[in-house]
């Protein structure tokens, strides 16, 4: 049984966290951080937790040693404070999007701030499974990826490793509004978002920057805001190489996943979900990926779908915390969403 504590609770995805660590026979949460809400019972911000944990938020400071340390938000803006806290742990996931990119410049470019330790950049395991699951083996600080990049890299990664398509893509992520965390302002307002198609991204998304490093395809990005609570549906637009045929997709699609536990090839020809969605995912790790081809033109379009709060944040997080101590991947993530729903 390890030890951890989680950094910045109180929000959707420290929530997440929460109840997947729970259940974890692995794992023992033994602390949570709230600065804002200190003192108050962790279940007072998740009710569904109600019954499961009697634990209250510590202030950051108060966060004792531990094996493992999750930060659920950034900490550009207390760099000290945050470097102290990784002191105290073993091995640390960063799930905040701090030390995703490792360049500098592309950092400033999406983020619109330098970064106030640029030395750190390019240092942390990516924390996607499917790319890197030999390194997670003996990573000690993890920085787990965006929810759309996830999507999209591993809706794009069997393609382009097998070159089957040009480098230029384009991207275009849909995302529910948990994306935008629980404390997004007006703009998230139910009278405000109930009902709308918000590209709040139309150029320039800071994920492409994270599927192009990830793929070593040219990314460009836009971003919808769409009226559902979780998921994200990402489609990227690519053309294929002349020669390339559809039985060539499929394989290399089959080939990269068909050791994977949580991603999920689907691309049929009928039924209500030829092609992947995130309602079927919700509350579950699983990514599904899948494909539609036009062999006269060459249009190739690559889709991936899942719960941005789970496979494209916690999940892939515990994932990765199982790959690190040598349990089986799937320890604590047998969810496997709801239908109907």
């Amino acid at each position: 049984m390890i030890s951890i504590a989680i950094i910045g609770g109180a929000g959707y995805i420290g929530g997440e966290l929460l109840r997947l660590l729970l259940g974890h026979p692995e794992a023992e949460v033994v602390a949570v951080s709230s600065t804002r809400l200190a003192g108050r019972r962790v279940d007072g911000d998740h009710p569904n937790l109600r019954g499961r944990t009697p634990l209250t938020y510590v202030e950051p400071g108060a966060v004792p040693e531990v094996d493992v340390m999750f930060f659920t938000g950034s900490g550009l803006d207390d760099v000290e404070g945050r470097a102290e806290l990784r002191q105290r742990a073993k091995i640390v996931f960063d799930l905040s999007s701090d030390l995703r990119l490792g360049d500098p410049e592309l950092f400033r470019f999406h983020y619109g701030r330098e970064h106030p330790t640029p030395e750190l950049l390019g240092t942390a395991t990516p924390g996607l499974p499917e790319l890197h699951r030999e390194q997670l083996r003996v990573a000690e600080l993890v920085s787990v990826p965006g929810c759309m990049a996830t999507a999209a890299t591993l809706a794009l990664m069997p393609l382009a490793r097998a070159g089957l398509i040009e480098p230029a893509v384009t991207v275009d992520g849909r995302v529910g509004s948990s994306g935008s965390g629980a404390s997004a302002g007006e703009m998230n307002l139910h009278a405000e978002r109930s009902g709308v198609l918000r590209l709040f991204a139309p150029l320039n998304h800071r994920h492409q920057a994270e599927i192009s490093a990830f793929t070593g395809l040219k990314v460009e990005m836009t971003a919808t805001g769409v009226d559902a609570v979780r998921g994200v549906q990402a489609v990227a637009r690519t053309t294929a190489k002349p020669g390339t045929t559809e039985a060539a997709i499929r394989a290399a699609y089959r080939k990269a996943y068909a050791d994977e536990p949580f991603v999920r090839v689907v691309a049929q020809k009928r039924g209500n979900y030829r092609l992947p969605e995130p309602k079927i995912l919700l509350g579950s790790n699983y990514c599904e990926v899948g494909f539609a081809f036009d062999p006269d033109s060459g249009q190739l379009l690559a889709v991936g779908a899942l719960d941005n709060l789970v496979k494209g944040g916690a999940g892939n997080a515990v994932q990765s915390l199982n790959i690190r101590m040598g349990w089986a991947e799937d320890t604590g993530l047998n969810f496997t969403g709801l239908h109907p729903m």
